[in-house]
């Protein structure tokens, strides 16, 4: 039998990367006015460039927060901390364009007067589909290629914030990972890609010594240590930094804007996407705590042994509190001829998808032990801290199965 031979890339940024500065101020807004009052509404979006951050957005709270302050907070953070990078906490300017939601989708989102079910009395904050995913690849229920990509930009963050070795790494950076697939099955990494910001070369050291330095570094101290070595061989392409010198970088370099990294955040492209981002939203945003539940629901049918894939979508109207659609997709991998239908039936009975069921059963209004902020680099999903993480519906979905 001729076997079925592919390849499939994920890509994944540092916490320092423009669009990821953006996403973490974001959340950490979100995170200081949920802290003051829970009931808060914020669809919160933050821009940077050269020296400066613009936090705008729609804002109904009791809560008072100090933008700046926070802002900077979060910047240095990170790591922008050196005037050479352009773009410090210190010095940086920060502009608040914050103001009221508009009245018209809030009614649709409270309304406590007239229903009876407390738990329908949160409408979806906006229309919308929202999707979800996980597979038996990683121990995580992840795609592999997202899981190692995250890996490799959250190792070079942690060598930076030490500050033991690899002393010239800047926050800014990107990863790539390229496996190759044999029968559906991941078998190796073909190519690794690593960009990283660093320092000017020392003084009587060329460019090309500089960028061996930092590429032998990065394979050595970063590849090679996240990645299985039984993924590696060698055939494995490398490129680190391929276009040669990165010093410039980070806000300095590149424009940042909340929300324009969601496949990032997401599943790397093994899954589908609605198209709403997350960073930055309340939870009675659907766009992101619907992600969140369907990612839920899709992680517990997979540990549960019905399948060893799972895609979920959740559609939603604006003011309605109950999904328009729920929609399974096992890729035919379910286990003892189950049908995606009948997963699809008793998983609806299984989780509730309302917002405010959703709210209440991950506490999203009120985090405990994460904060929103957590989630704005390396990925919403694969994460045990986060409570979506949980496979808390395991042994309901076997005994509904009968395994």
């Amino acid at each position: 039998m001729t076997q079925s031979r592919y390849f499939f890339t994920s890509e994944s940024v540092s916490e320092g990367h423009p669009d990821k500065v953006s996403d973490q101020i974001s959340d950490a807004v979100l995170d200081e006015f949920l802290r003051q009052d829970p009931n808060s509404r914020v669809a919160c979006e933050t821009f940077v460039t050269t020296g400066q951050v613009i936090v705008g957005g729609e804002v109904t709270t009791k809560g008072i927060v100090d933008i700046q302050k926070l802002s900077r907070k979060v910047v240095e953070q990170i790591g922008y901390n050196k005037g050479e990078y352009m773009f410090e906490a210190n010095s940086c300017g920060v502009l608040s364009a914050l103001h009221s939601q508009s009245p018209d989708i809030n009614r649709g989102v409270d309304r406590k007067e007239e229903i009876e079910d407390e738990l329908d009395r949160v409408g979806a904050g906006d229309q919308g589909m929202m999707f979800g995913y996980a597979c038996t690849e990683t121990p995580e229920l992840m795609p592999a290629a997202i899981q190692y990509a995250h890996a490799l930009v959250k190792k070079l963050a942690d060598i930076r914030k030490a500050g033991e070795t690899m002393t010239y790494l800047r926050p800014d950076s990107k990863s790539q990972v390229t496996l190759e697939y044999i029968d559906g099955v991941a078998k190796r990494v073909d190519a690794v890609v690593v960009s990283t910001q660093h320092d000017p070369e020392p003084e009587g050291c060329s460019e090309q010594e500089w960028q061996d330095i930092i590429k032998k570094d990065i394979i050595e101290n970063v590849v090679k240590e996240v990645i299985p070595a039984e993924m590696l061989d060698e055939n494995t392409k490398f490129h680190i930094n391929p276009t040669g010198r990165f010093e410039i970088g980070g806000p300095h370099g590149d424009t940042g804007l909340t929300g324009r990294k969601i496949i990032v955040d997401t599943y790397g492209g093994a899954a589908p996407h609605g198209g709403g981002a997350f960073s930055g939203k309340d939870p009675s945003k659907v766009d992101r705590s619907a992600a969140y539940a369907s990612r839920h629901v899709a992680k517990n049918i997979v540990a549960a042994g019905l399948a060893e894939k799972c895609t979920v979508q959740v559609s939603y109207a604006i003011g309605v509190a109950r999904p328009v659609s729920v929609y399974i997709d096992t890729h035919g991998t379910a286990v003892n001829g189950l049908g995606d239908a009948e997963i699809q039936e008793k998983a609806e009975q299984i989780f509730d998808l309302r917002p405010a069921a959703i709210i209440s059963h991950f506490s999203l209004d009120n985090p405990q032990g994460w904060c929103y902020q957590d989630t704005a680099a390396y990925g919403h999903f694969g994460r045990s801290v986060f409570p979506w993480e949980k496979t808390d519906k395991v042994e309901e979905l076997k005994q509904a199965f009968s395994l």
